[in-house]
């Protein structure tokens, strides 16, 4: 059946307003099953990546449901629903429509809590539209992008001194469950020197979305910042396309010469969206229960974060990396580590010590402290590490008292300044530490025991 314009609009009602209808006549298709989460269609010719609208207005209430084409196979169709499928119905007719994957954006942003789908969720009504962008943002030439070269201050002292980030830099988070993850998360979007902060919330519990909102961010954080939520509840491709949306939000403000902090919380609950819908279309899985796209999707959400071409803004990442079981050989947490910068690791052991930040120095880095910290840094930050880790080797014999003084000069310096290093990692939720004097504590650290 083929339909014109005019009546396409009057049939989709609501979806007129929102969706940009091609000049050309629309040929339907009909839903033929749904198996778990995927919709099989005959009938239509629409393109990997487009988008349909499957209608049942043959009850009482019409249902409209969006859904997305995710693979084919001949004549047949399988799409992906956004929303609930209630309601849908065997012969239900699919038509597509124009690809309008194009969202507001704009300075009225800020402040504000939106869905996957740029949907206001915080009861302020909508937003004015600057621009309207699509969804995929423009790939920078790597030759072209600017190096990182300037640090970046995030506010938590033993970031700051022992793994300083670059602006531009891409780090993952990775932390078991109840460290301290969201704290960090909230702590950094408290204190970073930043002109703008982006925060995706992917996959997490919809109570958690709220208390991170009103209790870890705060009226502060949130003033200058743009929250994206899409709970576990969602349709896994709401999750997907949440964490693209404010991926591209921060390109949006980095292409306005902004410097943009984004914190994505998780990037495992994204992974997860993922393997979801690649299972349900027949994907095999590979490592673990995971399929290959899962692996090529990472990459190309991660490489749009970063510097854009000298001159310009950036985008500084952290995205958090759920270690399942605290395993940091997750297949997950193993390919994250392989595209991004460096890594923070938070350490159950010292959470349950009370030790807070719970980061563990030993498993953490960033790979480009040594381009943006002066040598006499680098060097301090590479000598605390030293006696950090050799004060953790021996700390059963030190316990049991089973350590002699003087077996071991650098052991002996170890537990002479564990007071101090336990000092400097430890930090108030509230108590913001710049990069200067973050630096200027580490040096003191050493004073008592320099040369001279």
């Amino acid at each position: 059946m083929k339909l014109d314009r005019t009546s396409f609009g009057k049939r989709l009602g609501t979806y007129e307003a929102a969706i940009d209808l091609p000049r050309q006549p629309i040929v339907e298709g009909r839903l033929l099953r749904m198996v778990g989460l995927t919709l099989e269609a005959e009938g239509l010719r629409a393109a990997m990546g487009s988008r349909c609208v499957v209608i049942n207005d043959d009850s009482d209430q019409p249902v409209q449901v969006e859904a997305e084409v995710m693979g084919f196979s001949g004549s047949k169709i399988y799409l992906m629903p956004v929303g609930s499928v209630s309601g849908i119905a065997p012969g239900a007719r699919v038509v597509p429509v124009a690809d309008t994957g194009r969202l507001p954006m704009g300075m009225s942003m800020l402040g504000r809590i939106l869905d996957g789908a740029g949907r206001a969720l915080d009861g302020k009504g909508g937003m004015k539209a600057e621009d309207w962008i699509p969804m995929d943002g423009p790939t920078i030439n790597p030759l072209k992008r600017d190096p990182i070269s300037q640090p970046l201050d995030v506010g938590i002292r033993s970031i700051n001194g022992l793994l300083t980030v670059g602006r531009g830099q891409r780090l993952g988070l990775f932390a078991g469950t109840g460290v301290g993850k969201s704290v960090l998360l909230g702590m950094m979007t408290r204190f970073t020197e930043a002109d703008i902060i982006v925060v995706g919330l992917i996959g997490e519990r919809g109570r958690e979305v709220k208390e991170f909102i009103e209790h870890t961010l705060g009226e502060e954080g949130l003033r200058r910042s743009v929250v994206v939520a899409s709970p576990a509840d969602e349709a896994p491709l709401m999750r997907l396309r949440a964490a693209m949306y404010c991926t591209r939000i921060a390109e949006y403000f980095r292409d306005k010469g902004k410097n943009v902090l984004l914190l994505m919380d998780s990037l495992t609950r994204f992974a997860q969206a993922q393997r979801e819908i690649a299972l349900a279309i027949g994907e095999p899985p590979a490592t673990k229960g995971y399929p290959p796209s899962v692996f090529a999707k990472l990459p190309k959400l991660v490489e749009r974060a970063g510097n854009a071409e000298a001159g310009g803004g950036s985008i500084t990442a952290f995205y958090t990396v759920l270690s399942e079981g605290d395993d940091q050989q997750d297949p997950i947490a193993d390919s994250a580590r392989g595209v991004l910068d460096g890594h923070i690791v938070l350490s159950r052991r010292l959470a349950e010590e009370g030790h807070y930040p719970a980061i563990d120095i030993e498993a953490s880095i960033s790979r480009v402290m040594p381009s943006v910290v002066s040598p006499q840094h680098l060097a301090q930050a590479q000598q605390f590490k030293q006696l950090w880790s050799r004060y953790q080797q021996s700390r059963d014999l030190i316990s049991v008292g089973a350590y002699v003084a003087g077996g071991d000069r650098e052991t002996d310096l170890a537990i002479a300044l564990q007071p101090q290093l336990v000092r400097y990692l430890r930090q108030g939720l509230n108590d913001n530490e710049s990069l200067q004097a973050s630096a200027e504590r580490l040096a003191a650290v050493f004073t008592p025991v320099a040369p001279g």
